[in-house]
């Protein structure tokens, strides 16, 4: 991370490298749940650059459109992993609104990025 980022971003990312490795400790038979936290930590890290990208990048050419899509495919991918996680739990009627929920929060990304 380096010296780019301030201390609170810092502490944050220190919290999330504590809490998955708390949830990997408790979940380590399950590997499944290990992948899922792995993953998601892995897109959160990501993600983070390519939002600074993202925020610098003006304009829609070029670098821009591609830090869009990186931005728009990693959320996207955080939202369905979490739908996936949740949905299983709940009544099918609400399962069935989670995913609605999913799928509209990324149409919505979609088009807020690349239709408007």
């Amino acid at each position: 991370m380096g010296g780019q980022y301030s201390a609170l971003t810092k502490l944050g990312f220190g919290a999330l490298a504590f809490n998955s490795s708390l949830s990997v400790y408790n979940s380590w038979g399950d590997a499944s749940s290990v992948a899922f936290v792995l993953a998601a930590d892995a897109a959160l890290v990501l993600l983070f650059p390519c939002l600074r990208e993202f925020e610098q990048a003006r304009g829609g050419a070029g670098r821009g459109r591609k830090i869009k899509a990186a931005v728009w495919l990693l959320t996207t991918l955080l939202t369905a992993m979490f739908a996936s996680r949740v949905a299983p739990l709940m009544p099918p009627a609400v399962a069935a609104l989670v995913w609605a929920m999913a799928v509209a929060t990324a149409g919505g990304g979609f088009w807020a990025f690349f239709l408007s």
